[in-house]
Formats: structure tokens, C-alpha cells, sequence
């Protein structure tokens, strides 16, 4: 049996009504967050937090140090569950965290978090380049919508087209209900 991990990536507070970069349905996908961090938990998985922090003070939000950069309570870790700080996109870039999940002989991981188009995207390509198996859960990730030439692209289009293409190649993509009844992940 493999052993699994649940990364749990960016819940925090500026991400939330009133942070400084909202996302749309962040209190939506942070419960269903909860939820799987429960399951996980029961299930003795090792969890691990990650938490981002840009390295200027003049960031448009994660200042360091700042209440916005803290993890949301929906979201907070418990004693004993590592929480990594990490200052670039992609979760692996300067952090502990690969040679953590190879102590642990982790094999397969599950993605949540934020934001779908970013950290969600890059820490699930890099996981499936290092070997691991990986499952994003969708609908405990969110995202906002994005502006390219004039053309601005709703939120739920945004993530959806980040899903699809985790799903073509990287990672199974289920919802939170899937995960938590148990289905084959």
C-alpha cells in the first residue's frame, strides 16, 4: 500500500473577503478543505502545510509577517503537522519539502489549495515530475479571475481550464465528495 500525503497549499488569509487578493468561493473551498483535512487525518495520512510569504514588503498581498499571510483557521495546522514557508510559486523551490515526503516514503499525494491557476498548477506538475502520484481535489482549490489582452476570464473558467489540463496529463482530478467516500484515489 502506498503511502499518502495531503499538501495543503496557501489557505491563507489574504485569499479571504477582506484579505487583499480575494479569491472567488475561498470560503467554499476552504470548508470543503476541512473536510479532507479531517479524512486525512483519521486516516493518519501525513499532512503538510505550506504557506507563502513574498520576500518584499511592498507585495500586492502575503506581505511577511503580515495577519494576511497567515493560514485561515478553516485551514490551521495541528501540533506535529509541518508547515513549510515558501517565497516561490511552486512548493518544491526552496522549501523542505521533497526530501520531507522521501523521509516519510511518500508515494501519492493530494493537492488542495490555492490558487488553482498557480501554486495549485505548479506544485501538481512537479510532484508528477518527481514520480509521485498526485490527486488534486477541485473543488477545495480556488482561484480569481484573470485579465490577458482585454480579455477577461472569469474565476470558474480559469479553474476549470487549469483542472482539465491537471487532468490530461499530471493528476487525477476528483471532488471532495469522491475523496471523502472513499473511492479509489
Amino acid at each position: 500500500m502506498s503511502k499518502q500525503a495531503l499538501i495543503v497549499i496557501d489557505i491563507q488569509n489574504d485569499y479571504f473577503p477582506g484579505g487583499k487578493w480575494t479569491l472567488d468561493d475561498a470560503d467554499a473551498a476552504a470548508d470543503n478543505a476541512a473536510s479532507i483535512l479531517e479524512a486525512a487525518r483519521a486516516r493518519g495520512d501525513l499532512v503538510v502545510h505550506v504557506r507563502h510569504e513574498f520576500e518584499s514588503e511592498d507585495a500586492p498581498f502575503f506581505t511577511p509577517g503580515s495577519q494576511g499571510a497567515q493560514i485561515h483557521p478553516k485551514a490551521a495546522s495541528r501540533a506535529g503537522e509541518p508547515v513549510l514557508l515558501k517565497h516561490k510559486v511552486n512548493s518544491f523551490l526552496g522549501t523542505g519539502l521533497k526530501p520531507l515526503l522521501d523521509e516519510q516514503n511518500i508515494s501519492e499525494i493530494t493537492v488542495i489549495g490555492s490558487m488553482s491557476h498557480m501554486c495549485i498548477d505548479a506544485v501538481s506538475r512537479a510532484a508528477a515530475d518527481y514520480g509521485y502520484g498526485v490527486t488534486v481535489i477541485h473543488d477545495a482549490c480556488a482561484t480569481r479571475a484573470l485579465e490577458f489582452n482585454g480579455i477577461t476570464v472569469p474565476a470558474a473558467q480559469v479553474h476549470a481550464a487549469f483542472m482539465a489540463s491537471l487532468a490530461f496529463a499530471y493528476a487525477q482530478v476528483i471532488s471532495t465528495e469522491h475523496y471523502l467516500t472513499g473511492a479509489e484515489h
